[in-house]
């Protein structure tokens, strides 16, 4: 007696027709296909130039980020050993959104605000810009290519994960 309705086997070969037929489709020379022979498309320099200056922004966040860690550990000593870490990982962090490990004493940058005169306070301050830079971060990935997207979801939550830290050391620093 011979079986009716869908087997197994015949389910696997229409999942691997369709397969086959989504792939082949994939390779045809639709329209944007090609590009001009050493050119890049307008939409392709387009994309090029949104992702280079969402990696610079998040880099001059970064380093704003990281200005703000050494402020704090300079005018709070006490603060110094908790900040180490993550201050570290904020150097990281931009080495791999491509920017300086160092501001160059030359280039322009950000003056963040002065740290505030409590070592409480100050942790508080650093907190709240850990949050709200790892918020722009994951706003961000709505817009980023996949690549730039995973690296920014990965520093947004380093950069949640500080603010929190920031936020006990806060507690724990006195007065």
């Amino acid at each position: 007696m011979r079986r009716t309705g869908t087997t197994r086997r015949s389910a696997l070969t229409a999942t691997g027709a369709f397969a086959l037929g989504a792939v082949l489709t994939g390779c045809g020379d639709g329209p944007g296909a090609a590009t001009p022979p050493g050119g890049t498309t307008d939409a392709g320099a387009a994309s090029l130039r949104a992702r280079t200056a969402l990696r610079a922004a998040a880099a001059r966040d970064s380093a704003s980020l990281l200005s703000r860690y050494e402020q704090v550990a300079t005018a709070h000593p006490v603060t110094e050993a908790g900040l180490a870490p993550m201050g570290a990982a904020v150097r990281e962090h931009l080495a791999a959104l491509g920017g300086p490990a160092k501001a160059a004493s030359g280039s322009p940058s950000p003056t963040p605000p002065a740290a505030a005169s409590d070592a409480r306070a100050a942790l508080k301050e650093l907190a709240a810009e850990e949050r709200r830079v790892a918020d722009g971060r994951a706003t961000a990935l709505l817009t980023a290519e996949p690549e730039l997207a995973r690296l920014l979801a990965s520093i947004a939550a380093a950069g949640a994960a500080h603010a929190y830290l920031l936020t006990e050391l806060a507690k724990e620093t006195p007065a």
